[in-house]
């Protein structure tokens, strides 16, 4: 059995998580030697994101310092490596604001998402229904364009649920083999590496992302994985880890550590 030893992708309460100790405490249960703590951030100019942003209450733009202070304090703590890392929403025109930003923070590494499209989240099922299924097909391209362009700029060490639509009924299965051939040859020629996210393997939706045909699609490219929960509490950590073992050993994936 394929053994994991590094979670890279998971939120404290500095997001929408949970406490630093109980995340950290967990993996080290859980037998880890590392856990990424990925607190989502986001960077885009406009009201509506400063909205959003402090509706949610995602600032690590302007908590990231203090949050590093606390992860040194758990550091000591636990005996388990804990990486100062970011999960950062991606969008093509904000790349320059990115760039200066995790130029600024100096993080372990970044995570880059696609979470919106049409300015709205994909989780939102409700925007979607009301489109046509021809509609939702060209945000469904729209949304593989922009996966494209973050793996290209070459802002992330790793790129989240790369499939994260999917997760949306309203958006399931309007994903082809094209758009997945696009996106395993960009990652081919970029730095950047997909991540297994087990966010909602165990869960409604039931599916790791990539789904199914996108991981066989990135493996004959020989695209290599690395591995994020992607948790938000600490009971999340120990059977999304054990899932995500059985994964990679029936795909014989062996992830990428960074």
């Amino acid at each position: 059995m394929t053994r994991i030893r590094h979670d890279y992708h998971t939120h404290s309460t500095y997001s929408d998580g949970s406490f630093l100790w109980s995340m950290v405490g967990a993996a080290a249960e859980t037998g880890l030697d590392g856990i990424g703590i990925t607190d989502h951030c986001n960077v885009s100019a406009g009201a509506d994101h400063d909205r959003r942003k402090k509706v949610m209450g995602f600032n690590l733009d302007q908590t990231f310092e203090r949050r590093r202070e606390g992860i040194e304090a758990v550091r000591e703590r636990f005996d388990v490596d804990v990486h100062d890392a970011v999960e950062m929403d991606y969008e093509p025109d904000d790349e320059a604001a990115v760039a200066d930003f995790l130029e600024t923070a100096d993080f372990d590494y970044a995570i880059g998402s696609v979470h919106y499209l049409d300015g709205v989240n994909v989780h939102f099922g409700s925007y979607f229904a009301e489109k046509s299924r021809a509609e939702r097909r060209e945000l469904v391209d729209r949304y593989f364009e922009k996966l494209v362009a973050l793996v290209e700029s070459e802002l992330f060490e790793i790129a989240a649920h790369p499939d994260l639509f999917e997760r949306t009924p309203e958006l399931r299965g309007l994903a082809t083999d094209d758009h997945y051939h696009a996106v395993a040859e960009a990652f081919r020629s970029s730095r950047t590496v997909p991540e297994l996210n087990a966010g909602r393997a165990l869960d409604t939706y039931g599916e790791f992302h990539p789904a199914p045909r996108f991981i066989e699609v990135l493996l004959d490219h020989d695209v290599r994985f690395t591995i994020g929960t992607d948790s938000h509490d600490p009971g999340e950590i120990e059977p999304r880890i054990e899932a995500m073992e059985e994964l990679c050993e029936r795909h014989g994936i062996e992830p990428e550590l960074f």
